[in-house]
């Protein structure tokens, strides 16, 4: 038996997912949700076409989730380092720290801790762009 509207608290606001705030646009989490479905690994190769409303929604609250732990976890890095100020550093620290973001070690480089971050001081985290590979901003240099 399905519940009705299970995810109700996740609404904040309005019956449906199209009312109330949300962090994210719901559209893009659409779109990327469709964009990922589409690249065969669901079996058949069709991907997915149509999204149920409050899939969009849960995924909106799990980003917040997500940024939230990692800011937190980040902003103690900064406070380690006396500072009031977060950097690219921080967040690459909470990173390497924090078991529950080991998925993303391979995704942030250590830049040896000499301050200097190059050109853009942005090479560390552009892996993080989807499309983007650390060995393609060489040419940014």
């Amino acid at each position: 038996m399905r519940l009705a509207r299970p995810y109700f608290g996740v609404f904040r606001g309005g019956a449906t997912a199209r009312t109330g705030p949300h962090a994210m646009p719901l559209a893009r989490i659409k779109k990327i949700m469709k964009r990922s479905a589409g690249d065969g690994s669901g079996g058949d190769g069709a991907g997915a076409r149509m999204i149920s409303v409050e899939a969009p929604v849960v995924f909106s609250r799990a980003c917040e989730l997500f940024v939230a732990e990692l800011t937190r976890s980040a902003w103690a890095a900064t406070l380690e380092g006396k500072r009031r100020t977060l950097h690219r550093e921080d967040v690459a620290q909470a990173i390497r720290d924090t078991d529950l973001f080991d998925f993303l070690v391979d995704v942030v480089k250590d830049d040896g801790g000499d301050g200097d971050a190059g050109a853009g001081g942005h090479e560390g985290l552009l892996a993080l762009v989807p499309g983007r590979h650390v060995e393609d901003d060489d040419a940014l240099a």
